[in-house]
């Protein structure tokens, strides 16, 4: 046996390590037999650091991604809404930039208000900010059982998925991305995993680079429409700040595109104008802007971003129909009534 080369045993990355290192890239179904065996916990801690350090060097594949959602999705723990995938809605994001209010988690209310079924994918931040904090200040139950999802559903038309409660099989690898100082993969695999298997997503990503490659995936996973932006001040939302970058998958193409906030009507703000203090302010802007009170540069930024998720619902046809059904959702008092349905729902 050469003096490099080692037995294979269970779990074995290595074969896909050497691929890396050798410049390559993985195949989708090489993706997929290498997060099987992360999702299993069977490979060693120091070989799964190696092949999301080596991941992380580089623009991700489609094949790449999907390939591991796949495996991802796979051993999620599902909801059942009652609701067919095809017609769930999620909106997420990747994390990792400037934080502001809680803009998907707002949107993905007004969304709900407009008539879309959603089912709202989330987790708690390194902020202490995030879905998870602001609902549950908002008096919303995150931590409700799959039969109080459904009834969430039922009742309001939006669920809160929380993520911990979804994908127990990550905590295999939890520690190991937790060491390393780096964001990995699976900061781009998780709003590509909702637990309820939503067709029609807007996911905001942390980069421009990962706009293509993660619609890309979306179209080989089978999304129905979905919609991936960046906004090119640096967040991972629909900005009104500067334009955004967006592809756009529609059974199985993808098209890109640019929205400039100018455009539409939005005025600009800056991120500072955007942006709470802390959770009670976070959870006091979101009632207020869902009650219809707050009409400054939030709003607009709600408005653009609801909007998308419109869109992406089958809601609307387009970006200005989707704010003026959103701008509706709001200034009809459905928006709050949603919020006030969701909370008790939650807590039955």
């Amino acid at each position: 046996m050469p003096e490099f080369q080692r037995p294979s045993h269970e779990g074995d990355l290595g074969p896909y390590i050497r691929t890396l290192v050798a410049g390559n890239t993985l195949t989708f179904g090489n993706a997929q037999a290498a997060f099987a065996s992360l999702m299993l916990g069977a490979s060693h801690h120091a070989e799964m650091g190696a092949l999301l350090a080596l991941l992380a060097t580089r623009l991700p594949t489609a094949d790449e991604l999907a390939g591991a959602a796949t495996v991802m999705r796979a051993h999620v723990d599902h909801l059942e809404t009652g609701v067919p995938p095809e017609q769930l809605l999620d909106t997420a994001g990747t994390g990792g930039t400037a934080k502001l209010f809680n803009v998907s988690t707002t949107a993905a209310i007004v969304a709900a208000a407009a008539g879309a079924k959603v089912a709202k994918h989330g987790n708690r931040s390194r902020t202490g900010r995030g879905s998870a904090e602001v609902l549950a200040e908002l008096g919303v139950d995150v931590d409700a059982g799959r039969d109080v999802q459904r009834r969430c559903m039922d009742q309001a038309g939006i669920c809160f998925c929380f993520a911990i409660h979804h994908h127990p099989a990550t905590r295999h690898v939890m520690p190991v991305r937790k060491a390393l100082p780096i964001p990995t993969i699976f900061n781009l695999l998780g709003p590509l995993t909702n637990p309820a298997g939503a067709r029609r997503q807007v996911i905001g990503v942390y980069g421009p680079r990962f706009v293509r490659p993660v619609a890309e995936a979306l179209a080989r996973l089978g999304a129905i429409h979905a919609i991936v932006v960046h906004g090119t001040d640096g967040l991972d939302e629909c900005s009104i700040t500067a334009p955004t970058l967006v592809a756009e998958v529609r059974d199985g193409t993808v098209g890109e595109m640019q929205v400039d906030p100018g455009a539409l009507g939005l005025r600009r703000a800056s991120h500072e104008e955007l942006a709470a203090r802390d959770l009670p302010e976070a959870a006091r802007l979101v009632r207020s802007l869902l009650h219809g009170d707050e009409r400054g540069p939030c709003r607009d930024m709600l408005l653009l971003n609801a909007a998308m998720a419109i869109v992406a619902a089958g809601i609307a046809t387009d970006v200005a129909a989707g704010i003026a059904a959103a701008e509706r959702a709001i200034d009809s008092g459905e928006a709050a009534r949603t919020l006030e349905r969701l909370r008790v729902a939650s807590r039955g």
